[in-house]
């Protein structure tokens, strides 16, 4: 079987390590020559592919020889780029028999801390959760109209080595913000990869839409004392929300406020969290710490 990869960024990486030795041939896509140069001595049949130059003969050839394909690039204000440039391409793959797009829980929106699951309806705040729903029901559109089955997966925050609150506390930069009531939901990047195998392995007959979410929202600031705790330092100060100094796009993040439940995953994929909280990741990402 072969594989496609469209933007192999952190979470498509974490994936296709997983996926290795169940797939003959892994092809992906990056933004950069040297990227793509790196990759391929990797043993990855490597493509260049920016969203604004098409899709070039050798990537075309990956997409038609493609059994399984996952979309791992944010759609912008023109659209998905990848159905843009590709998707009569994807419509017309012989083999394919599985396409995975990823997605974020941004889409459902803020519900004042409430829990939500997949038939919850998407009423985004932000612009690019605006787009995201456009892009799903793009994606949903083709696998309907060309008959492939199409799994939108809605990741929450992702963490993981070398991106977790551990390494934000060596470097200085994490923060405990304090606005009564706001959760957070969070998943490891393992078990990203782990929903992705279990979906390939235990595909929906017409697709379906997975929140992919550990099983435990939680205030951020909690998050931060506990990776304190595992270092052996001192938490950061609380700061009120009200004096904190964010960006506009991380102020839109405390926007939005809802539980995530991940429900869907467990029942239907059979799929069984390595790190069901936070607690665990980040004792795995302790392990795997320099010293």
């Amino acid at each position: 079987m072969n594989l496609l990869v469209f933007g192999h960024g952190y979470s498509a990486a974490a994936f296709t390590s997983a996926a290795r030795e169940h797939f003959s041939q892994i092809a992906v896509t990056v933004r950069t020559p040297d990227k793509a140069q790196r990759l391929a001595g990797q043993g990855f049949d490597a493509h260049v592919f920016d969203g604004l130059s098409g899709v070039s003969d050798a990537l075309a050839v990956a997409i038609g020889g493609a059994d399984a394909i996952l979309v791992s690039v944010p759609p912008g204000e023109a659209g998905d780029p990848v159905l843009a440039a590709a998707a009569a391409a994807i419509a017309a793959a012989p083999a394919l028999g599985w396409v995975g797009y990823l997605s974020t829980v941004g889409v459902y929106g803020d519900h004042g801390g409430a829990w939500v699951d997949e038939d919850t309806p998407c009423r985004p705040v932000s612009r690019r959760s605006v787009q995201r729903v456009a892009a799903e029901e793009a994606w949903a559109r083709l696998g309907a109209e060309a008959g492939r089955r199409v799994h939108i997966f809605r990741l929450s925050g992702i963490y993981g080595p070398g991106r977790n609150a551990l390494e934000n506390l060596r470097a200085g930069t994490a923060r405990r913000i304090d606005k009564p009531g706001q959760v957070f939901n969070r998943i490891h990047v393992a078990d990203i990869a782990g929903a992705l195998m279990a979906s390939l392995r235990r595909p929906d007959a017409e697709g379906g839409v997975y929140n992919v979410t550990d099983d435990e929202p939680a205030p951020p600031q909690d998050v931060v004392a506990h990776a304190a705790a595992l270092l052996g330092v001192p938490p950061p100060p609380l700061v009120p929300f009200e004096q904190a100094e964010l960006s506009p796009m991380g102020r839109s993040f405390y926007g939005e406020n809802k539980r995530v439940s991940n429900r869907r995953i467990k029942e239907r994929l059979g799929f069984t969290l390595r790190y069901p909280t936070y607690r665990e990741g980040l004792a795995a990402c302790l392990d795997g710490l320099a010293p």
